[in-house]
Parts: C-alpha cells; sequence; structure tokens
C-alpha cells in the first residue's frame, strides 16, 4: 500500500522527471470560441477574469505589484480571520522568504513558473520536507516527513508557496472536520456550521481567501462536499490522473488527491500542474495531461448557446426524497441554466445508486484498518511507554486514535473477519462493479451527468456529531464517483436561505474516465454566465476587493 509512511531510503529516488523546464513543456494556454477560424491567435487573448492565478501572473510580471506583496496581503487576511475560522494546523514560515526569491528572479528577467506567488494550502494528510504533518491525528502529533508528496514538489517547482498546512477530520474519517484531534474549523458563510469533510480546512481557507487554491483529498467526496459548503470549486480527478505518493492511505482504492478554488479555471490549472504519471505510485496513469486552459473560453468570445449540442443527465436517484427543498431548487435551476447554454437535459435513472453508500463503507473502512495497522507506536506513530508489547500497542493506539478512527478500524476488521468476508467485503466488491457498469452505460448516452454535491446545505457544528449514521448519508452523492473512479467537478450554483444567510449549493458535474477537459470547459462556461451570485462569504465580502 502506498502511503505518507515510505522508507527514507526512497528519498535518494525521489521523482527527477521534472524541472525547470516542466513549465516551458506545458504552457498554459487560453482558448477562444472564435479560434478554430483563425480570428484570434493565443497570444491575443486576455485570460479569464475569474482566474486569481493568472490575474497574478500578468500582475507579478507587469509589475503591478510583488510577490512578496502580495504574500503580505494573504498573510494579513489569514491573521484576521484564522482565530475564528481554524482552518490551519500548521503555518510555514518561509512564505515571504519564497516570495521574495520569485520577486528576485523576476528583477533578473529569469523565467518564473505559472504558479509563480501563489499561494497553496494542502491538507495536512498530505506530506511537507518543511512543516508537520500529522493527518489530523495525535498518533502523529509533530511528525515531519522527510520529503514532499508528489504533488506538493510539483506545485513548488511551479512556483508555488506552501502557505500552510490545513485542518481535517483525523485520516480524512468524516465529513465535518469535527473528527480532527485538534480543533473544528467553521464555514467562513457562517461561524456556528461546518465547512465539511474532511477537507474543511482547505475549503474554508479558499472561502476565506487566506489563500489561493489549496490541496485536498477526496475518498468518497472529501474535496467535493466540502467545496459544496463552502462555496467554491472543487475537483476530484480519475482515479490514477494525480500521484498518491506521500498522501496518508486510508482507502487506496479510492483515495485521490483533489483540488480546490474560487473558480474552475484556477481549479483546472492546480490540477494541470499536478497531474501526470509518476513512478513511485504504481496506480499513477501514463495517459498524457492535456493543457486544461485550453478549454478556458473567455466570456468576452462565447456564443449565444456555447454548448450548443451537449447531453446533459440529472441522476434522477440524487433529488428524490430525503434531499433538501432549497438544495432541489438551485440544481433544477442549474439545469435550467445550462438548457439555456444549449445543453439538452433529460433525467437518467441509476438503480445501483443507493447501493454505493453502504457499500463504500464497507470497502473504505475494510482497507482503512489494514492501511492504518502500521501506526503502531514500533513502525510509525508516537509511542507510550509500557512494560511489555502487546500493552505498548494497545496503548500508543488507543491514545493515538480518535473515536472515529477506532469505529471504522473496528468495521472494517470485523467486514474481513472469518466467516463474513462474503457477506460483506466480497458483496460491496460485487456492488461496486454494478455502479462502474452503470455509469458507463449512462455516460456512454450522455456527455455529462449532474447532481447535488450534497443533499443539505452546510449544517450547525455539533448537529450531527452524535448521530454517525445520518453524517454518513451526506456522502450518499459523492461516494458512487469514487467506487466508479471517475471524475468529478463541484461549483456553486445557487443559495439555499440559512438562519441569518444565504448558504451556498453545489453543482455536481460528472464525466468519463480522463475527461476532465470537457467538466473544465463546462464548469468555466457556467460560472462566468451565472448571473445573480457572488461566492463571497459575509466574513471577508466588505474586505476583499474583487481584483489583486
Amino acid at each position: 500500500m502506498l502511503s505518507a509512511m515510505q522508507h527514507p531510503l526512497s528519498l535518494s529516488r525521489f521523482p527527477s522527471h521534472i524541472s525547470s523546464s516542466f513549465a516551458k513543456s506545458r504552457p498554459l494556454h487560453i482558448l477562444s470560441s472564435a479560434q478554430p477560424t483563425g480570428g484570434l491567435s493565443v497570444a491575443d487573448q486576455s485570460p479569464p477574469s475569474n482566474s486569481q492565478i493568472l490575474s497574478i501572473r500578468s500582475s507579478l510580471l507587469s509589475g503591478h505589484f510583488t510577490a512578496t506583496q502580495l504574500a503580505e496581503s494573504y498573510l494579513n487576511r489569514l491573521k484576521l480571520t484564522e482565530p475564528q475560522l481554524n482552518s490551519f494546523l500548521h503555518l510555514s514560515n518561509n512564505v515571504l522568504k519564497e516570495a521574495q526569491e520569485i520577486d528576485d528572479k523576476i528583477k533578473k528577467k529569469e523565467e518564473v513558473g505559472p504558479l509563480a506567488g501563489v499561494l497553496v494550502g494542502v491538507k495536512d494528510n498530505i506530506c511537507t520536507a518543511d512543516m508537520p504533518s500529522t493527518g489530523g491525528s495525535r498518533i502523529l502529533e509533530g511528525y515531519r516527513p522527510p520529503f514532499d508528496a508528489t504533488a506538493v514538489k510539483r506545485v513548488k517547482e511551479l512556483g508555488g508557496i506552501v502557505v500552510g498546512k490545513t485542518n481535517l477530520d483525523e485520516f480524512g474519517m468524516g465529513s465535518t472536520t469535527e473528527a480532527s484531534a485538534f480543533k473544528v474549523t467553521a464555514n467562513p458563510w457562517d461561524l456556528s456550521r461546518v465547512p465539511g469533510g474532511s477537507s474543511g480546512g482547505s475549503a474554508a481557507a479558499v472561502s476565506a481567501r487566506q489563500c489561493v487554491v489549496s490541496l485536498g483529498s477526496d475518498t468518497g467526496g472529501s474535496v467535493r462536499q466540502p467545496a459544496s459548503f463552502c462555496g467554491v470549486v472543487g475537483l476530484k480527478p480519475t482515479y490514477g490522473r494525480v500521484s498518491r505518493f506521500g498522501l496518508m492511505a486510508y482507502a487506496s482504492s479510492l483515495d485521490a488527491i483533489g483540488c480546490l478554488g474560487s473558480s474552475v479555471a484556477d481549479t483546472g490549472i492546480l490540477l494541470h500542474a499536478i497531474s501526470g504519471h509518476d513512478r513511485f505510485d504504481a496506480t499513477s496513469s501514463k495517459q498524457e495531461v492535456p493543457d486544461y486552459a485550453s478549454q478556458f473560453i473567455s466570456a468576452t468570445f462565447l456564443k449565444s448557446r456555447p454548448l450548443e449540442g451537449l447531453r446533459v443527465a440529472l441522476i434522477h436517484e440524487t433529488i428524490d426524497e430525503g434531499v433538501d427543498s432549497g438544495v432541489k431548487s438551485a440544481i433544477h435551476g442549474a439545469a435550467s441554466h445550462l438548457e439555456q447554454l444549449g445543453c439538452t437535459v433529460t433525467e437518467v435513472s441509476l438503480p445501483s445508486f443507493s447501493l454505493g453508500l453502504p457499500a463504500y463503507y464497507i470497502l473504505a473502512s475494510s482497507e482503512s484498518s489494514s492501511n492504518l495497522s502500521r501506526y503502531d507506536g514500533v513502525r510509525y506513530g508516537n509511542q507510550v511507554s509500557a512494560d511489555e508489547l502487546n500493552s505498548l500497542y494497545e496503548d500508543s493506539r488507543a491514545k493515538g486514535f480518535g473515536p472515529e478512527v477506532k469505529m471504522r478500524i473496528l468495521m472494517g476488521t470485523y467486514a474481513l473477519s472469518a466467516g463474513y468476508y462474503d457477506a460483506y467485503y466480497k458483496r460491496a466488491q460485487q456492488v461496486r462493479t454494478l455502479i462502474q457498469e452503470s455509469f458507463k452505460a449512462a455516460l456512454e448516452e450522455n456527455d455529462i451527468l449532474i447532481s447535488p454535491a450534497a443533499p443539505s446545505a452546510a449544517y450547525k457544528i455539533g448537529e450531527k456529531k452524535n448521530d454517525p449514521l445520518a453524517m454518513y448519508a451526506g456522502d450518499i452523492m459523492t461516494v458512487n464517483v469514487n467506487l466508479a473512479g471517475l471524475p468529478a467537478l463541484v461549483l456553486p450554483c445557487g443559495f439555499v436561505e440559512g438562519s441569518t444567510d444565504r448558504l451556498p449549493v453545489g453543482l455536481q458535474m460528472i464525466g468519463a474516465a480522463f475527461d476532465e477537459g470537457k467538466l473544465l470547459k463546462v464548469g468555466h462556461i457556467f460560472e462566468q454566465t451565472l448571473q445573480g451570485c457572488k461566492f463571497i462569504p459575509p466574513l471577508i465580502a466588505d474586505k476583499i476587493a474583487d481584483s489583486y
């Protein structure tokens, strides 16, 4: 099993295929709908107005501001909002130093990467060599990996600055970020509500503009559900598109590193940066990584019906009983907007959809019980003193793991035990095959499937902490995508009315394997043409400018 806990001997063999020429070989372009007719060259076109990454690059190269000034601006906002949000577990001490290095390169007219000066948050179950990586667990408190995860390494080599490590449910097991061993993160839209999970810290940090983009992990919706709750864009790539080397293993056949940003363009640019084969991850795909930025058509060049002929199907089971009326209304509004853009929108039924939730929790718990067995206080994890070996194992795990992790380990061990394997694990794998086949059939008839990202908007902190089944049920919209290994994009599409302020709702778009480009293209057009919605939380609405 791949995990963050690789043997130190592997350090001398860290991936060397990414070099300073990486940015040259994979340039960023902006494509206009007029381009195929020969009307405009790529160089003549302006970047999407809502891309912070492209705007930052343009401003740095033009001298409008420096990387140091930009970093100070974000750090000041982080300092103001962090006491209320608790998005981060650790903050980097090198942000201003790295920003100054970028400024020095620009002064010397040296080439800088496409992520130069971009502040990136990294979920704390993704390894970083210069900061602790705890996975949100006491058993790894104080652990500093001797290497960067491949995704982090690629971000850094393209000029990105890691601002800190974001909070999460312990080892990614949870949907609210309340299961962190260290703190509870709040939702920037309403501080009394959860940001979602398990990548709640990453989503909250982007929503509150504490960083430009962030990395999360998605095992059953842990990037997409927080994106919906926090009103940001979240992308779970196809299984194998992004290397898992350096990601602490939860359920290895389901885990994926995903991206969060305040716009589809930024999310796609970040995905482009971290994608590609990695010889340290045997499950990473060798399939060519397309230039996702070429899918970003500037609003200036959009036709009146830019998605003419695109076949979109709304999954019937996702707007059935159990889904809040406000969420249904927002999703139907999003479907109508897609029709106005030229899409043919129909409904499709996936009879196996409801089976995904129990199958997911059996499979994920079973894999986690195996993956987390390494944290015993001897091989990995903090050790307690004991008089005998068995007591050392028992006490180290008892004190190191939180209740949610313990419960899932017990569930998984039970499902894999003699006499129950066929009844639970084997049957769950059979259900997984049915789900994969149903998605394949639906995507042969349609280009994209859509659904809510969650059955409700963000709920109150503590509301479901003592009712795990209710919390697990909230994952029903997302877990099937992981079981099928498909890509999915979540972007804000509207609001529901909360107790004090409006709460964002996310639309989930699901595509065929390795078809992230199509999702990004459709999502970018949808985002630019959505009227009357500005997804900036009240916490910072009066402090933030529209441009940087």
